[in-house]
């Protein structure tokens, strides 16, 4: 019988206000209870604001780019430009046209940056997949298709990074792509996006995945002209990996994380860049 990695238990359900508070809780859970690994973990975050920045806590934020400072790893912004390129929305001015094309001119520079990304990036997968209608474009046909009717079947409106062609392979660990899929849910209330990981990686990536699918959860409910109200991540495998529970370099974030926990209500003022008007 081939050897088994994870376990079969119950859903740990997250739930925050902000991306920070919502990771605090999962980097907590990990560090209270036995082990190092959640399966399955659902996290949802909702309070968006009406501009559509993404509210962060800056205690947490600035611990966790310390540490990755001091052990090498890529900071929050980056990762998270994996799967929103935040900057080049604001460069764009509120025109996706030239978002999409200036992410198509610079994008062999981020594959070629760094060799974990020579197998794609997620917002690549989600805007220059390779087929389908406009021209791989799938965030461009959702919002083609909602733009121009007066209503879509909830199943249109989802979009996939995984391609059995290029990811079906026997490698003993790939790095991309772990974001498997994700689906945009228009609501009374406001945009829903559902993020769906195979595996996710807890110290160094999770909080930057958050943020990122925030971002593009913000985008498409600009572009949809209704509030982000809610994401929702699933994931098959959450694993604390890459740093020991009793690092001692984990301090600082610890306590960071407690404290973004102990008061919701109160998270400082640190918004990523909202929307282009």
């Amino acid at each position: 019988m081939t050897k088994t990695n994870s376990k079969a238990t119950a859903p740990l359900l997250i739930e925050g206000r902000s991306v920070s508070e919502a990771y605090s809780k999962l980097l907590l859970h990990i560090f209270d209870h036995p082990g190092t690994e959640v399966s399955p973990l659902v996290l949802t975050v909702d309070e968006f604001p009406a501009d559509y920045s993404i509210p962060e806590d800056p205690a947490v934020r600035d611990s966790l780019d310390e540490l990755f400072g001091i052990k090498d790893k890529t900071n929050v912004e980056d990762v998270a430009f994996t799967i929103f390129p935040a900057r080049l929305w604001l460069m764009a001015e509120g025109d996706r046209a030239k978002l999409f094309q200036f992410y198509r001119w610079s994008f062999p520079f981020y594959r070629a940056r760094e060799e974990a990304n020579s197998r794609g990036l997620y917002f690549e997968r989600l805007t220059m997949y390779g087929s389908g209608p406009c021209d791989g474009n799938q965030l461009e046909w959702i919002l083609t298709e909602w733009n121009k009717r007066s209503g879509v079947r909830d199943s249109m409106a989802q979009a996939t990074t995984f391609d059995p062609a290029r990811d079906h392979t026997a490698s003993a660990q790939l790095k991309f792509p772990c974001l498997q899929h994700v689906s945009f849910v228009p609501t009374d209330t406001g945009l829903v996006l559902n993020a769906f990981y195979a595996t996710q990686q807890i110290f160094d990536k999770a909080y930057g995945n958050y943020l990122g699918l925030a971002q593009l959860g913000a985008f498409m409910a600009h572009e949809m002209k209704m509030p982000l109200a809610r994401l929702n991540v699933n994931v098959g495998v959450a694993k604390l990996e890459r740093i020991k529970k009793t690092d001692p370099a984990l301090a600082p974030l610890i306590e960071a994380a407690r404290a973004c926990v102990a008061a919701p209500n109160l998270l400082p003022d640190l918004s990523s860049t909202a929307q282009p008007a």
